[in-house]
């Protein structure tokens, strides 16, 4: 399996964060992708491919999720800058979020 996946909870209610905007960046082309976070708070397939290597930015639109919920939030974006080295590999990168903190990691 290649390509790039994310998944991103919400800690403050122990659920997936469900209709959540990502975008992917590549820091010669702008936006190269742009895909939802479906019911259980996963995108699958935002680049179903091989991903060239290179360094990436993953930009989750946090605002507008906390906003479409009365939750006050001091992270309106979070962004994730990660590298990828075998284009043959797949990335996949969850992030855990609450309104005042987010933690990510390397996933598989």
């Amino acid at each position: 399996m290649t390509g790039l996946s994310t998944h991103v909870l919400d800690a403050t209610s122990g659920t997936p964060a469900v209709g959540m905007r990502v975008r992917l960046f590549h820091p010669d082309e702008g936006v190269i992708a742009t895909a939802t976070t479906d019911g259980d708070g996963r995108i699958g397939d935002l680049v179903p491919g091989p991903i060239a290597p290179g360094v990436y930015r993953l930009s989750f639109d946090t605002g507008d999720y906390f906003e479409a919920r009365a939750t006050p939030t001091f992270y309106p974006e979070v962004s994730i800058s990660f590298t990828v080295a075998d284009p043959d590999a797949h990335y996949h990168v969850p992030l855990l979020l609450s309104p005042f903190a987010y933690s990510t990691y390397r996933g598989s």
